[in-house]
């Protein structure tokens, strides 16, 4: 072994070693710039600003000519059925043809808050049937389904009546606002 020894202290007599100040610092190598640094926190402020709830997660399939129903649990049979039968005069309406999910998700957000926060009762969402959308039939459907669902505002809602596209759009129920429940607790108390 010795001898391996000496062969290989022979081999290296020529050798340096190498400087300290040629070697990377690895702690500070990789640390973000400061564009990177801005950048994070930019996008980290837009999601802590980003109030929508609404779920991009998995969603339930419907297909294209089903019809949608549903309610809340309080919602009374009668003011159900109304809703259904299209009976309630439609004070707004959302149309979100030709909307990516992205932007169907901020358009039915902001609609459904603003109609609440106006006072709204009732609303038209118009989402199309969705027959050759992609990837699935009725993605945007499926979606406005799924957040309608998701939304506090939002008793109830059903498929609409032929006039009002049908299976194509959604007659929506919402909740009263703080405005409308003060307004119906002072009517009854006069009594």
């Amino acid at each position: 072994m010795s001898d391996e020894f000496e062969l290989f202290r022979r081999e290296m007599s020529g050798v340096k070693p190498i400087d300290n100040a040629d070697i990377a610092d690895t702690r500070t190598e990789f640390a973000p710039t400061l564009a990177q640094l801005q950048r994070r926190q930019a996008a980290e402020q837009q999601l802590a600003d980003d109030i929508n709830y609404l779920s991009m997660e998995f969603v339930e399939f419907v297909q294209p000519d089903q019809v949608l129903d549903y309610r809340r649990d309080g919602v009374q049979h009668g003011v159900h059925k109304r809703m259904r039968l299209g009976q309630y005069e439609l004070e707004a309406t959302l149309d979100l043809h030709n909307h990516s999910l992205r932007q169907a998700r901020k358009a039915l957000f902001e609609f459904i808050n603003l109609c609440h926060k106006r006072g709204v009762r009732s609303a038209l969402v118009v989402h199309g049937m969705g027959k050759f959308s992609k990837p699935h039939p009725a993605l945007l459907k499926s979606y406005v389904n799924k957040w309608l669902q998701q939304m506090e505002p939002v008793m109830a809602f059903h498929s609409s009546q032929r006039q009002h596209g049908g299976a194509g759009s959604l007659y929506v129920l919402l909740k009263k606002n703080a405005e409308q429940k003060q307004h119906n607790r002072e009517l009854h108390q006069r009594r």
